[in-house]
């Protein structure tokens, strides 16, 4: 079992940037597939990004791409989300979401951090 721990997250202005982390437990950082979602108030869960295993592989929402950055760091088993430009709609609850092996589409994340809060003021 892996445990996901957010950090990074606060109130910015628009045009702003935020660094959002995510720090894993165990030894197997380099087997799970990373990603970010978020949540905001009376919407659903979206996706935001991923990164495959070996971080050479991202994909990203249509509403970020351009303006955010997902990375990792397989020695320090965490993962990023740099954020630019941000706009007010970007204001959510952040998650970060691991799975074992590589993504396949259709199927669920094993694990959930416990979510950072981003507020982006207009």
């Amino acid at each position: 079992q892996v445990q996901l721990v957010e950090s990074g997250g606060g109130l910015v202005q628009a045009g702003g940037s935020l660094r959002l982390s995510c720090a894993a437990s165990g030894r197997t950082f380099s087997s799970l597939t990373m990603g970010w979602f978020r949540q905001a108030p009376g919407k659903e869960r979206e996706f935001v990004a991923r990164i495959t295993r070996s971080g050479i592989n991202t994909n990203y929402a249509d509403s970020v791409t351009g303006r955010f950055t997902i990375s990792r760091d397989n020695a320090k088993n965490s993962v990023y989300l740099q954020m630019n430009s941000l706009k007010p709609e970007d204001t959510a609850v952040y998650y970060c979401a691991a799975r074992w092996g590589d993504y396949i589409p259709g199927t669920a994340y094993d694990a959930w951090g416990q979510g950072t809060q981003v507020t982006v003021s207009s």
